[in-house]
């Protein structure tokens, strides 16, 4: 009787058949967390005990750690492994331009770092400087600071190096960071558009209407929908099979050139993508313009001329960085794969966060002020130490 019950304990006929139900559990869970093991690919992994699938609620529950723990486990081996590294073609595959490529996108990524940097500092320090439009105006610095120094450092170390890989779970992380920014930046350009018309068509309101309340919501909302977007961004590509050339035809980890590397069908994700960027993009953008008409509608009915030419120069600045940077946005998305995408990708990489200190921070009176403000309080220091 022993022997046989050892038989049937040894066939899987324990347990009332639970323990032959498991197999095609099994099966799936290494189906899914485990898809190269068939092919060979990857170490052997022993199965655990059937036993361990049968029995109470308490023995389920520890069944399922085991099988997180053995998907963690594997996920870490994935992401490890040689065969999960993509390789950046870079800006140009030319050998003689790297060193060029390198020294221009390093001068402009400093003067990035060093105009933004300063733009945070200046209204960190000063009080005059407090109001929601420099509050917005200090997020949108930190904001082309990080998604620039998100993409800018690995560039510059693939013009020095020949092998230019970079890892799975480095870039997952470098398409989210940028992403999240990228889309942050575009609801921060809107609310800094409200901020403007708010000021120039109910100046008398301005203080009531854009109160700290309401500007600490609109940023909260802004990083909020940028998180949301880019993680339904990286999702939506990573969790695709990508079993063709691991070689991007970019400089960094972007959607359409990652999408252009799986071998699944990829329909779907391309229409979400596209519709998603597109809601962000059109969005911002239409709310920008409704905002900016009204402004420049009021400024018409002003009497000075001298008003108007400055209301006018104020507004055409910040259309054109907005235009720059929403324009080349949708251009690296309806054109990708090409060496125009590289071109314009730059734009909004590294040239749109240079620029924007330029355009609206010191072209102002305020800020013109605080700088010499800054110059006084050094020189007051300096004298009062000797």
């Amino acid at each position: 009787m022993s022997e046989s019950r050892q038989v049937d304990a040894a066939s899987g006929g324990g347990g009332g058949g639970r323990g032959c139900s498991s197999r095609p559990k099994t099966a799936r869970f290494f189906i899914i967390c485990h898809p190269l093991s068939s092919a060979g690919q990857m170490p052997q992994t022993q199965l655990r005990p059937r036993h361990l699938y049968v029995g109470n609620e308490k023995q389920r529950k520890l069944t399922f750690l085991a099988l997180l723990t053995d998907a963690i486990k594997h996920f870490h081996w994935k992401t490890q492994s040689p065969a999960f590294e993509f390789v950046l073609l870079g800006f140009t595959t030319r050998e003689d331009l790297q060193v060029t490529c390198f020294v221009l996108f390093l001068a402009i990524y400093m003067v990035t770092l060093i105009g933004n940097l300063g733009v945070i500092i200046l209204i960190r320090i000063d009080s005059c400087l407090h109001t929601p439009m420099y509050f917005f105006l200090s997020h949108l610095s930190l904001l082309d600071v990080c998604y620039s120094s998100t993409i800018i450092p690995q560039t510059l170390l693939n013009f020095l190096v020949e092998k230019k890989v970079i890892s799975f779970v480095r870039c997952a992380t470098q398409l989210f960071s940028f992403a999240a920014c990228a889309t942050t930046e575009c609801y921060v350009l809107a609310a800094m558009a409200y901020d403007c018309y708010v000021a120039v068509c109910n100046p008398l309101l301005y203080s009531v209407v854009m109160s700290q309340r309401l500007c600490v919501g609109m940023l909260a909302g802004a990083y909020l929908a940028g998180v949301i977007s880019s993680t339904i961004h990286t999702v939506s590509i990573f969790s695709l099979p990508f079993c063709r050339s691991k070689r991007i035809n970019h400089f960094f980890c972007d959607g359409p050139p990652l999408l252009a590397l799986s071998c699944s069908d990829t329909r779907v994700n391309e229409v979400m993508l596209s519709a998603m960027v597109g809601f962000n993009v059109l969005s911002t953008t239409v709310f920008i313009l409704m905002s900016y008409s009204l402004v420049l509608s009021t400024v018409l009915r002003l009497r000075s001329v001298a008003s108007r030419h400055k209301a006018f120069s104020t507004c055409a600045s910040h259309l054109v960085s907005i235009a720059l940077y929403y324009g080349s946005s949708l251009f690296v998305y309806l054109h990708p794969g090409t060496l125009g995408a590289k071109v314009v990708s730059v734009c909004y990489t590294l040239l749109t966060p240079t620029l924007n200190p330029l355009i609206y921070s010191l072209r102002n009176k305020e800020v013109k002020g605080a700088l010499r403000r800054l110059r006084v309080r050094k020189l007051v220091l300096h004298l009062t130490r000797l």
